[in-house]
């Protein structure tokens, strides 16, 4: 194919160019960022805002200013649960207050009354092919529930700039009361024969979830409030939050924005990385066929290791200790099973890998982040990634879910401060080259 040939030939030459840029110049300013930033993925550029969330490089992540353990010791919880209600949690992000139990109830009750998924989005995943990806058909159905925004319809009615946050805000209750319903009806469609989940009216956000999964464990209630609280937000920077952003910038709906967030969520350098976390984990016990001793792990890892593969779930882009969204699953599973073949499994990595990887010498930081264990507490109850046809993913769903609710509530506040089009500025390879040489230049100078 010609196309083939021609970039087959020019490539290589591409590659040494772009290296020898950036080794030789990659700390050259270019404005305010150096040439490294700009192609490296804008690592570390500060250009984006948002009073939601921040990632704390020595504390993790803060859910408007506070850290995971304060959040899961403030927000309201139901009499006799152990974690917190998620229509708290919501409360939180959106108004930026600690939610008094009645105020948390009362977004709990929203989204009951929102519940309902279109028939049409069940008909449209159905229709799909069987071995289609749980993302694919996660993605698919929001893009699908397009149809229903009420924001768009009222931006074609002429609505005034200062009341886009508010049909936004709709828009988002109706998304997020409905996405438990269909990544339960996703699941289903791959384990439990296709059956429409039936929402509840007398339980929570998490235990309604856990009822339309059928699973019967009312731990498993508990788990999800915990899950969907701490994988709800993360800055503005990473992929799923800033694809939503960006597709929101142009006055898309919730929908629209959100499809696209998911769509980044999916990627194995993101959110697909539960999956692999416990493919990792699996791989091991069955390799050796038995729990693993210290050593036989320390020997796995490093063979892993030595074939060029990382060791997934450990490292993250900006915190330098361990994810508190992994020390608080850890804590999870320690306390209910801990002679769980798989969570033991991963509680040994934890006491085992970062020490391999600071004796390997490559990684920052040798810490789990919040993937490293999310799916050994799935596998728990019963809750599987696979499906009969080779699928797998359906654990990103579940992070999907949950990213909603940050990426909803910051929706919701981007429209409320008139944020504009976002839109970055690019240069060519050899515009940074001049600036590169002009930099040099100007070094002999002095």
């Amino acid at each position: 194919m010609i196309l083939k040939e021609k970039l087959s030939a020019q490539i290589p030459a591409w590659r040494e160019r772009v290296k020898k840029l950036l080794a030789e110049s990659g700390n050259v300013k270019v404005g305010e960022v150096t040439i490294s930033q700009v192609y490296g993925g804008m690592r570390d550029v500060k250009s984006l805002v948002t009073d939601i969330s921040y990632v704390d490089p020595e504390e993790g992540i803060r859910l408007r200013g506070f850290t995971i353990p304060e959040v899961l010791e403030k927000l309201p919880k139901l009499p006799g649960a152990e974690m917190p209600l998620v229509g708290g949690l919501y409360y939180l992000l959106l108004v930026g207050e600690v939610p008094t139990l009645q105020e948390a109830l009362e977004v709990e009750e929203e989204w009951k009354r929102r519940s309902d998924v279109p028939t049409y989005v069940y008909e449209t995943l159905k229709a799909m092919p069987p071995n289609a990806m749980p993302m694919t058909l996660f993605s698919q159905a929001i893009l699908a529930m397009q149809t229903t925004s009420i924001f768009t319809r009222k931006y074609d009615e002429g609505m005034k700039k200062d009341e886009q946050w508010i049909w936004m805000l709709e828009d988002s209750l109706n998304l997020t009361a409905r996405l438990p319903a269909v990544a339960a009806y996703i699941y289903n469609l791959k384990h439990r024969g296709g059956q429409i989940p039936q929402p509840r009216s007398d339980l929570d956000y998490g235990a309604n979830f856990a009822s339309m999964m059928g699973v019967d464990d009312p731990l498993y209630a508990e788990l999800m409030r915990l899950y969907f609280i701490i994988h709800s937000d993360h800055e503005s920077g990473n992929v799923s939050a800033h694809a939503t952003h960006m597709v929101g910038s142009t006055l898309a709906d919730i929908y629209y924005a959100t499809s696209a967030g998911m769509n980044g969520l999916a990627g194995p350098l993101h959110g697909r990385a539960n999956q692999e976390a416990l493919s990792w984990l699996l791989n091991a016990y069955e390799k050796i066929g038995h729990v693993l001793s210290p050593e036989e792990l320390r020997r796995y890892a490093w063979e892993t290791l030595a074939s060029g593969q990382v060791i997934p779930g450990y490292g993250h882009a900006v915190l330098r200790k361990t994810d508190p969204r992994f020390t608080a699953q850890l804590e999870f599973g320690r306390k209910h099973f801990p002679e769980d073949p798989i969570f033991k499994l991963a509680s040994m990595v934890y006491d085992v890998v970062p020490q391999v990887l600071v004796e390997q010498g490559k990684a920052k930081n040798p810490w789990p982040n919040v993937d490293a264990i999310s799916g050994a507490l799935q596998q728990h109850f019963g809750v599987s990634d696979a499906d009969e046809h080779g699928g797998y993913g359906f654990y990103t769903v579940l992070f999907g879910v949950s990213r909603a609710l940050g990426v909803s509530a910051n929706a919701v506040w981007a429209r409320a401060l008139h944020q504009p089009l976002e839109r970055p500025k690019s240069l060519t390879t050899r515009m940074l080259e001049d600036v590169a040489a002009k930099a040099g230049e100007k070094a002999k100078e002095v």
